[in-house]
């Protein structure tokens, strides 16, 4: 019978292919109509890293 909590490799980060490691966490407040929104979208994680990356390469 395998093991249910899994192996140990289950247990670390994903990484993408061709990208630098997900390995950081960023935390900070939105109000909540902000939060249902994002919450809302297809991959909300995904979301947020693009925004931040797009406003970042637009100087924002």
């Amino acid at each position: 019978m395998p093991n249910p909590k899994g192996t140990p490799e289950n247990l670390e980060p994903g990484q993408r292919k061709g990208q630098e490691p997900l390995t950081a966490n960023l935390s900070f407040r939105v109000s909540e109509l902000m939060k249902e929104a994002v919450k809302a979208k297809d991959d909300p994680p995904e979301f947020c890293r693009q925004a931040i990356q797009k406003a970042l390469d637009d100087g924002v």
